[in-house]
């Protein structure tokens, strides 16, 4: 994995239970490798404006992502998981 790269990880959701998502790897952590992630959404209707990026199938690289619905990557939902 490398940063960039969209992966379905299991990350806590804010009522504490753990699902697996979709997520962006933004960065890799110092010392133990964990990854830096952002959450990926297909509820639209959470789009923070001037915060969050859609991602839509109209767009040049949606094929690449991996993404079968049009998302938004959610900036105020971000995980730190274990790089396995």
């Amino acid at each position: 994995m490398r940063e960039a790269d969209i992966i379905l990880t299991p990350v806590p959701q804010a009522h504490g239970q753990v699902k697996h998502r979709p997520a962006l790897v933004l960065r890799e952590m110092p010392r133990y490798h964990d990854l830096l992630v952002c959450g990926i959404s297909t509820q639209l209707q959470q789009y923070v404006d001037g915060f969050d990026e859609r991602i839509v199938a109209t767009d040049a690289d949606f094929a690449a992502s991996g993404l079968v619905a049009d998302s938004i990557l959610r900036l105020g939902f971000l995980a730190v998981v274990p790089r396995q």
